[in-house]
C-alpha cells in the first residue's frame, strides 16, 4: 500500500479530525504529508487524558494519534509566514483545509494550476450557514442524526464517535483520489469542497429515503431497525447480545433454535413489524438465559454478535489475525482498514 501515491506531496493546513484523518489515509497509501499546525499545536494534543508519548517523542492526548501518523509536522503562522506557506503549496499535488470558506485564498490569493485544492467546512462554501464554524456534535444534532439514535423513551444520543468527521474525512479521501486519476488523464487540476453538512446529510441514507416516501420522521428506536424485526440488542446473562435477522428463513430457523412460538402472520417482515412489540418480547424472554458466548454458539449461521467493549473488539482474534492494531513510530496505532493483495496473493486468490 505504501507506494501507491509514492511522489504526491500533500500539505496539510488542516487540524481536528476530518482533514488529518483525510492526509492520514493520503500518507499510508504512500504520500508525502507535510502538516502545518500553529505554534500552540492542532487543538487535538491537549484533549486528554490520556495522555501519552506521540510519534515525535512529545506528550500528546491519545485523541492525537488517531489522525497524524506518518506525516511531517511543522509549526507555522498562517498570517505572519505567508510566503512560506505559499511556498509549500507550490511544491504540493494536494493541498487539504479546514479554513472557513474563502480564507485561505484571501490570505495567500489562488491556488497554482496544477494544485488539487479539498477545502472543508461545516457547512459547505455557499447557503445561508457557511459562515457557520462545524462541530460533530453540532452536525449529529442538527443533521437528525440524533433524533434517531437513543432509546425511544430517552434523550436522543450522539454516535460514540465523531463520526460525521470520519465519514467527511473517508469522502474526502475518495475525492482526492479521484482529482489525482482526473489530473493524471487529463492534465487539469480539480478543486474539492466538502462539508460535514453534506456528508452528514448523505449518511442517512434509508432513515432520510424512509421519509421521504412516507413523509414521517423516523424516531428513536435504540438499537431497533425501522425495516426489519427481530433487528436489535437482547439484554442476556452476562451482557447485551445482538440478533439481526434480515429474512424470513433466518425469523424461522431462530425461533425454532429458541423455542419461540409463532404465528403464520409473522411469516414475512413486514407482518412482523406490524407485531414488533409482542416478537421483541418473546425473543428478549428466550435469549434472557443464556450468556453471549452461547448464544453465538445456537445461533450460528443467524447474523449475530455480542456487544463487546472496546477492549474485547481490539482483542478480538479477528482484529489479531487481521493486524487492526499495529504500531507506528513505536505507539500502537490502529491500522488502515484497506488490503492491496500483493501479485502472490492475487494468484493464490483466484486459483
Amino acid at each position: 500500500m505504501q507506494e501507491i501515491l509514492a511522489g504526491v506531496k500533500v500539505l496539510d493546513l488542516s487540524r481536528i479530525l476530518a482533514g488529518p484523518l483525510t492526509t492520514q489515509y493520503l500518507s499510508d497509501f504512500g504520500a508525502e504529508v507535510t502538516k502545518v499546525e500553529a505554534p500552540w499545536g492542532d487543538d487535538t494534543r491537549n484533549w486528554g487524558p490520556p495522555f501519552t508519548t506521540g510519534f515525535d517523542g512529545e506528550k500528546v492526548a491519545a485523541y492525537y494519534l488517531s489522525a497524524n501518523r506518518g506525516k511531517q509536522v511543522i509549526t507555522a503562522n498562517l498570517k505572519n509566514e505567508k510566503q512560506r506557506i505559499r511556498q509549500l503549496i507550490e511544491q504540493s499535488d494536494v493541498v487539504v483545509e479546514n479554513f472557513k470558506p474563502g480564507t485561505l485564498q484571501r490570505l495567500l490569493g489562488p491556488m497554482p494550476q496544477h494544485v488539487i485544492l479539498c477545502s472543508m467546512s461545516g457547512y459547505g462554501a455557499t447557503g445561508p450557514r457557511k459562515d457557520e464554524p462545524g462541530y460533530d456534535l453540532a452536525m449529529q444534532a442538527q443533521s437528525g442524526l440524533m433524533s434517531v439514535t437513543g432509546e425511544a423513551d430517552g434523550p436522543p444520543n450522539k454516535v460514540g464517535v465523531a463520526l460525521i468527521d470520519v465519514i467527511t474525512g473517508l469522502n474526502a479521501v475518495s475525492a482526492i483520489l479521484a482529482a489525482l486519476l482526473h489530473r493524471e488523464k487529463t492534465g487539469i487540476a480539480k478543486n474539492i469542497e466538502i462539508s460535514l453538512w453534506d456528508c452528514a446529510i448523505a449518511a442517512l441514507v434509508n432513515q432520510a429515503h424512509n421519509y421521504l416516501e412516507s413523509g414521517k420522521s423516523p424516531h428513536r428506536m435504540g438499537s431497533a431497525h425501522p425495516n426489519l424485526v427481530p433487528y436489535r440488542a437482547f439484554e442476556v446473562e452476562d451482557g447485551w447480545f445482538v440478533i439481526a435477522v434480515g429474512n424470513d428463513t433466518q425469523w424461522h430457523k431462530m425461533a425454532e433454535i429458541l423455542s419461540i412460538p409463532t404465528k403464520p402472520q409473522w411469516d414475512t417482515n413486514a407482518g412482523r413489524i406490524a407485531e414488533r412489540a409482542a416478537i421483541e418480547t418473546l425473543v428478549q424472554n428466550a435469549c434472557r438465559p443464556f450468556t453471549r458466548v452461547q448464544l453465538a454458539q445456537l445461533l450460528e449461521g443467524i447474523p449475530n454478535a455480542p456487544v463487546n467493549t472496546i477492549e474485547e473488539a481490539l482483542n478480538d482474534p479477528q482484529s489479531i489475525a487481521r493486524g487492526n492494531v499495529t504500531q507506528f513510530a513505536g505507539v500502537n496505532v490502529l491500522a488502515n482498514p484497506l488490503r492491496f493483495m500483493s501479485d502472490d496473493q492475487k494468484e493464490k486468490r483466484d486459483v
